[in-house]
């Protein structure tokens, strides 16, 4: 799942970008604690479960087992109600049609913290979102100058 969270990390970061549209914030916080809480509680309670000997892909098991599984089937509910969270995100992005800058997360230059208005230094925070098509015949230089 850690994985996942990577990819989901990925599309909120990129998806302004990308589609030059702002996500609802509110939302996208929503999908993330859901999916948090949700694949927790799904797959935390099988550590219990395991060390209390519970056989692994088994379809029927002993009543003792019962209460664990029912929380771990709560964080799986859970999870499936984060993923309509997440389609909810999608359709309010297509439908509010927020626009975003060019630099709509604030990067700033990585080595010259001190001053807030300084430049860009990577291109793809340089130009709109989304980019124009063939923004570049040939690609630029792009000198990057170390200040000690």
């Amino acid at each position: 799942m850690g994985a996942v969270f990577g990819v989901f990390g990925g599309f909120y970061y990129w998806i302004g970008k990308i589609t030059g549209y702002a996500i609802d914030e509110v939302w996208g916080k929503v999908h993330f604690w859901l999916l948090f809480i949700g694949v927790n509680l799904t797959f935390f309670p099988q550590h219990f479960l395991g060390l209390a000997g519970f056989p692994r892909r088994y379809f029927d098991y002993p009543d003792a087992f019962a209460g664990w599984n029912y929380i771990s089937s709560i964080g799986s509910i859970i999870s499936v109600v984060a993923i309509f969270a997440f389609m909810v995100v999608i359709y309010k992005l297509l439908t509010d049609a927020i626009p975003v800058g060019p630099n709509y997360w604030g990067a700033k230059e990585f080595f010259n913290k001190s001053s807030d208005s300084a430049p860009v230094t990577s291109l793809e925070w340089s130009h709109a979102s989304p980019p124009a098509f063939h923004t570049y015949e040939e690609l630029p230089y792009l000198a990057i100058v170390s200040k000690h």
